[in-house]
């Protein structure tokens, strides 16, 4: 029988995930050891082994089957736009994508006035304006503080990921638009799901047991 294989991302959510597996009877403890510098991590026992990854690389890790499974928020799912099966909401994360900008430009956003988008998600920037507002706009893509951009003039407003709003109103920015809402999100491969159906379902249902469980507290 070969090793279940799952991919997390690094950070918060990667600990978040461990904590709902360790509640549903799936547990790796060398994975929290902060000192390791070991890539791979396995529970022989359950048949399973994890690694962490750069958060934009789990849907590509999970879409060639180098992963089974994957745990990432569905900001990156949509950035990325690989091929996985997207089988569970973890309600992790919770935040929403959104257009953001001074309040001045809340006409020519309403009017489809717009010129230049600033985002670090391009890919959702261009999708949500062509597909959405039917509108083709220059998109200007950032990897920092993309609040930044349209203080200085680099454009008219951003797509960027919002949770409390409060870094934007620093910045005396707001939301303008809400592209959609985002959390943490179960992916699998489809070839495996194929093939190992019995025991990755099961790892799902044990997640879903837990999150309803949680529900019910």
């Amino acid at each position: 029988m070969r090793d279940i294989t799952i991919a997390l991302a690094k950070g918060r959510l990667a600990m978040q995930t461990l904590d709902l597996l360790e509640k549903s009877g799936i547990t790796c403890d060398e994975i929290r050891d902060k000192e390791t510098r070991k890539l791979i991590f396995v529970n022989p026992e359950l048949g399973l082994r994890f690694f962490l990854s750069k958060t934009s690389d789990v849907p590509t890790y999970v879409e060639y089957g180098a992963a089974d499974i994957g745990v990432v928020g569905s900001d990156t799912i949509l950035e990325e736009g690989r091929k996985v099966l997207e089988v569970l909401d973890l309600n992790l994360g919770k935040c929403n994508m959104c257009v953001a900008g001074p309040a001045s430009a809340a006409e020519d956003l309403a009017n489809n006035k717009i010129r230049r988008v600033a985002s670090k998600y391009p890919h959702i920037a261009r999708e949500y304006f062509f597909e959405n507002k039917h509108q083709t706009v220059e998109i200007i893509k950032l990897n920092g503080s993309v609040e930044l951009a349209p203080i200085v003039g680099l454009s008219e407003v951003i797509v960027d990921i919002v949770e409390t709003g409060s870094t934007l109103r620093a910045n005396g920015l707001e939301v303008l638009e809400t592209i959609c809402p985002l959390s943490a999100r179960v992916i699998v491969n489809e070839a495996s799901m194929k093939l190992e159906r019995e025991r990755i379902t099961k790892i799902i249902n044990g997640l879903r047991d837990v999150l309803d469980a949680g529900k019910e507290e």
